[in-house]
């Protein structure tokens, strides 16, 4: 079971990777990071994509069969696997990872539109995050 770090040399491994980084969203720190960071900032990035995945994870519209009372709770799995936003080179995965304590983080995968494979980085990132080991 691999750790932060593994994890995140692991994402960057995926074709048109240009950074990756494990995010809190209540925080809004970066536990790991590795590779380029949108617009040369880590912690910037982290911060501004933490406040994005915050809304998300407590929204109670985007929650499992839309119920009004979502909302990540603790120990519970956030109401949104994954949030990608594109920009007009590249696409953000955020992945939220679910543990047996407060779901609170999501990784965070910076891919080159061009290069990338986005079906294929949803699908590692999900692999990923279930066998992420925190701690």
């Amino acid at each position: 079971m691999p750790g932060i770090d593994e994890s995140l040399l692991e994402a960057m491994r995926l074709p048109g990777a240009r950074g990756a980084s494990l995010v809190d969203w209540i925080s809004g720190l970066a536990l790991g990071a590795v590779g380029e960071a949108p617009g040369g900032d880590w912690e910037a990035t982290a911060a501004e994509t933490a406040e994005l995945g915050r809304h998300v994870a407590e929204s109670g519209s985007l929650a499992a069969g839309g119920t009004a009372a979502g909302g990540a709770e603790p120990g519970k799995e956030p109401p949104v696997e994954d949030l990608i936003a594109t920009t007009g080179d590249a696409y953000h995965l955020l992945r939220f990872v679910s543990t047996p304590f407060d779901s609170t983080v999501f990784l965070h995968l910076w891919l080159d539109r061009n290069d990338g494979n986005l079906a294929l980085a949803r699908i590692r990132l999900a692999e990923m995050a279930d066998r992420l080991v925190l701690g």
